[in-house]
């Protein structure tokens, strides 16, 4: 099904609780932006949220504000005015709250899944597959306004969800479909049989969630998505000037208001909602608020009147989705493991990781751009991310871990993990760099409260088979009733007099195996609990720890695709390392497997992979590609490779290119020009000069000779215009993915009288545009060495339609050959975009109804077109059907048969 035109945003803009965060996560808007996931002319913005604990309907406003004022700036207001919101498209991402199982939140948290169409590899995180989502399935169709989207749960949503934008106005949430059993920890809505919204329910009674119920016994669940209307948008914006709203914006706390907290779903949108009432409303409090809380009501009571005020009025409407699915992604590593593991899949999910044959992959389990190296055992249900790892290395049923490098893989040896959550971190303390490792189990609850476990036992059986106090992890005055995992000091961060490592938390398994050294090593160390270390997490060293990992494995894919031969491409691969800029080391890569694979096709393939990475450096600003050709700085190297001596030919190649790279941009231009040699021309000179030599040639041999020349004019070429022109009758060539290439030629016997019948409907127009076939034939032979799966499949194709052509001619059937025509034309076009102008087109269009098919001689672009009419000798009638055409230009159609002799030669004089 073919994708929905995606959405031109005027501005996403995503919101984090961080202030340190703010430039690493607009990075990373703008890496999105480079890989074509975001419109090049859309604003990107990153902000802060004015405080920690201003909720989502506070980030809501205060992102609303920041949006409002970019806008009238761009506009060339000089105040902020709602006017700019009329003709925007606006897509609100909220980060939302610390996430334990990813150091920079459900957002960025990856996915076992993969695009194979992206036009750039990458890892898929969270945050991609919701934008996909907005851009291509729910905002087609909506008017302006502003979207509001959380990063906090998983959605699939089908290509066309059906939401219908006519006679819209207010707000609109989407809701997906749950069972009442999730609805009871979760949100839903009622609604009447118009869609409008009655109700929303947080963990509500079971006789609240059964009267949301729908036919099918499933509820609309609260998803984190909804639309603003321009109009309500501007109810919104409005409350940003009134206290006590004003303190959930910058604005209102540069100026000392009280912070405020607002929920987006159970403040701002249930006030819209027709069931409920004015004193009931003004009561509540949304249920993100804790207990704590509860001394602001009469505060809360006034953002809520002001609420109430601007926006009752507005009306709130449904789009439900009954195809679509919502996973909220909570603290329960048993569910988070669940959702990344796919209970359905038959096998192990790898993704971005380069894994050996001798490594053992448990079924549901997952492995997410990661370099595994010897031996490692996973176990079923169990996750892998970001490692590189090296064996021998056994990790058991579900277990999460991430972050690991090579060297601390070694603390791993030697040991088997059941349900754990392994993880490394990169950290800031007090601005120095370091890395630390926490270790939790899977049932470990991440709630506060006083009971729970940890590594999966309870408080007292850990500090008896530890040696751990209670207070070496939590203060003497703090409350029992207080204590839990988030705040004790489990996590060592710095240690006197070493590096730290998974070591220092992985004694914890077996404390007798490890000795009281390792007691006192880890009391000797600073350690911070869970809440203490999120605010040291160093995200843009993660995120970068990353990119360079996923890097490192994709040097790997390149050097086993090419040694391996398959007809995977890599072009998503060069673009990534383009565009973050790092296309040294995959050329590097690409000139080791081109010196030292000694397969000369492997080694063409790997050349021409470096000329697509600087292709991709270029930018299109160097004008078609064409390459060195006959440069003489370029000899050497040339010479090298001709000779056979690929290690010397590739450094030198290198050598060269790098020169030219150092050199940077040049001022001005200059424009090569050049005419292609027609290959039968080529062949005909060739023989002219062989016989004048003296020498015999058979037309076999003159086949390949021609096949050399054009590679040394530059021009390119395949064979298949001297096999058609040199070679005399009706005939079909082959040659096998084999060097040194042979062609072999089959001629066809057809019936009786189909040779005179094909000439009487075959007729050659001259389009009247003239092409160069050398770009043409370069940019195929670079999709097919990049292996564009469209273009391998083509080719596939392109084969097995050349033997239903020669079947159609033994046949002796018109209309099949027709058929053959039209189809190789499709072929040509998908082989090489932009090689039918506008005016053969309008051409094409004219004449076929007059024709069994046609199709441009060649690689196309111009030259000729040639017919197989449906009526015998068409060549007048025609004519008068293009002088009626405008603008068509200076064509011309001619006769033409089927040569029966092939090439001959004769001396003057004879």
């Amino acid at each position: 099904m073919e994708q929905p035109k995606g959405v031109d945003w005027t501005v996403i803009i995503l919101t984090c609780q961080y202030k340190d965060s703010v430039e690493v996560f607009q990075r990373e808007l703008e890496i999105r932006q480079k890989r074509e996931q975001i419109p090049t002319r859309t604003l990107l913005l990153a902000v802060e949220d004015p405080e920690v604990h201003v909720g989502s309907g506070g980030a809501t406003l205060n992102a609303l504000l920041v949006v409002a004022e970019h806008l009238s700036a761009r506009a060339g207001f000089t105040v902020v005015t709602s006017d700019v919101l009329h003709s925007a498209w606006i897509l609100i991402l909220h980060m939302g709250r610390d996430f334990p199982f990813d150091d920079c939140g459900r957002a960025f948290t990856c996915l076992p899944v993969e695009n194979p169409q992206a036009p750039v590899e990458a890892v898929v995180c969270n945050l991609d597959c919701l934008l996909d989502i907005m851009s291509h399935r729910l905002g087609p169709g909506s008017p302006p306004g502003v979207w509001v989207c959380s990063t906090d749960m998983l959605l699939s949503v089908p290509p066309n969800p059906g939401i219908s934008w006519d006679g819209f106005r207010g707000a609109r949430v989407i809701a997906l479909p749950g069972s009442t059993a999730y609805a009871r920890n979760h949100g839903v809505y009622l609604t009447d049989s118009q869609g409008f919204v009655l109700d929303i329910y947080y963990q509500g009674t079971e006789a609240e969630i059964q009267r949301c119920a729908r036919p099918d016994g499933r509820v609309p669940l609260v998803s984190g998505l909804v639309f603003f209307s321009v109009e309500t948008a501007e109810h919104l914006l409005a409350t940003h000037v009134s206290p006590p709203l004003d303190a959930c914006t910058y604005m209102g706390l540069d100026s000392g208001a009280r912070p405020v907290q607002l929920s987006l779903f159970f403040d701002i949108l249930l006030c819209m909602a027709r069931n409920v009432r004015r004193e009931d409303f003004l009561v509540g409090q949304p249920p993100e608020m804790g207990q704590g809380d509860a001394d602001i009501a009469g505060y809360r009571h006034g953002a809520r009147a002001e609420l109430w005020r601007e926006l009752r009025d507005q009306p709130l409407t449904v789009a439900y989705v009954p195809d679509g699915s919502y996973n909220y992604m909570t603290n329960s590593a048993s569910e988070f493991l669940h959702s990344l593991t796919f209970p359905g899949a038959p096998g192990a999910q790898v993704v971005h990781s380069q894994v050996e044959e001798r490594q053992l992959l448990g079924a549901r389990s997952s492995v997410v751009s990661c370099l595994l190296e010897g031996p490692v055992q996973l176990g079923p249900g169990s996750v892998l991310q970001h490692c590189h790892l090296r064996g021998p290395i056994h990790i058991g049923t579900g277990c999460f871990v991430s972050g690991l490098d090579v060297a601390q893989s070694e603390a791993l040896h030697g040991l088997e993990l059941h349900d754990l959550v392994l993880q490394g971190h990169h950290v800031q303390l007090h601005g120095a760099r370091s890395r630390a490792f926490t270790l939790v189990g899977r049932l470990d609850s991440w709630e506060r409260q006083g009971t729970g476990t940890y590594l999966n036992m309870s408080w007292s059986q850990f500090f008896q088979k530890t040696g751990i106090r209670d207070w070496d992890l939590w203060d003497p005055d703090m409350p029992r009733i207080e204590r839990c995992l988030l705040n004790a000091r489990l996590f060592p961060v710095l240690h006197p007099s070493r590096a730290l490592g998974p070591q220092d938390m992985l004694w914890m398994l077996d404390p007798q195996e490890a000795g009281s050294k390792a007691l006192r090593a880890w009391r000797a160390s600073w350690r911070l609990s869970w809440e203490q270390l999120q605010p040291c997490l160093d995200r843009a060293a993660t995120l970068a720890s990353r990119r360079h990992l996923f890097f490192r494995q994709a040097l790997h894919k390149a050097r086993h695709v090419l040694e391996a031969r398959q007809d995977l491409s890599l072009r998503p691969l060069i673009q990534a390392a383009v565009r973050e800029g790092c296309p040294g080391p995959l050329m590097a890569t690409l000139d080791q497997v081109a010196a030292g694979v000694g397969d000369p096709g492997v080694a063409a393939r790997a050349l021409a992979c470096v000329a697509d990475v600087l292709g991709c450096m270029a930018e299109g600003q160097g004008g078609l590609r064409s390459g060195p050709a006959a440069n003489p700085e370029w000899v050497r190297p040339f010479s090298y490779l001709e000779c056979g001596d690929l290690a010397r030919g590739v450094a030198a190649l290198a050598e060269e290119r790098d020169k030219w790279l150092s050199r940077g941009a040049v001022e001005g231009g200059l424009h090569l020009c050049g005419d292609r040699t027609s290959s039968i021309l080529a062949g005909a000179a060739l023989a002219a000069l062989q016989r004048a030599a003296g020498r015999a040639v058979g037309t076999e041999a003159l086949i390949h000779a021609v096949l050399h020349l054009e590679q040394v004019l530059t021009t390119g070429g395949g064979w298949q215009d001297q096999v058609g022109g040199l070679m005399p009758g009706i005939k079909v060539g082959r040659s096998r993915p084999q060097l040194p290439l042979k062609v072999e030629v089959e001629e066809i016997t057809v019936p009786a009288g189909f040779v005179q019948k094909l000439n009487d409907h075959l007729l050659l127009v001259y389009t009247g545009k003239t092409r160069l076939a050398r770009n043409l034939l370069q940019d195929v032979l670079r999709s097919w060495y990049a292996r564009l799966p469209a273009v391998v499949q083509n080719a596939h194709n392109l084969v097995r339609h050349t033997e239903e052509c020669a079947e159609a001619f033994r046949q002796g059937s018109l209309p099949l050959l027709g058929q053959c025509l039209t189809s190789y034309w499709e072929q040509k076009k998908l082989m090489a975009p932009g090689c039918e102008p506008l005016a053969v087109r309008r051409m094409m269009d004219v004449l076929a109804p007059h024709v069994h098919g046609q199709s441009l001689a060649g690689a196309g672009g111009g030259g000729f077109l040639y017919l197989l009419t449906k009526e015998p000798r068409q060549k007048e009638a025609l004519e008068a059907v293009l002088a009626k055409t405008e603008g068509l230009g200076n064509y011309s159609i001619h006769l033409v048969e089927v040569d029966t002799q092939g090439l001959s030669l004769q001396l003057l004089g004879d």
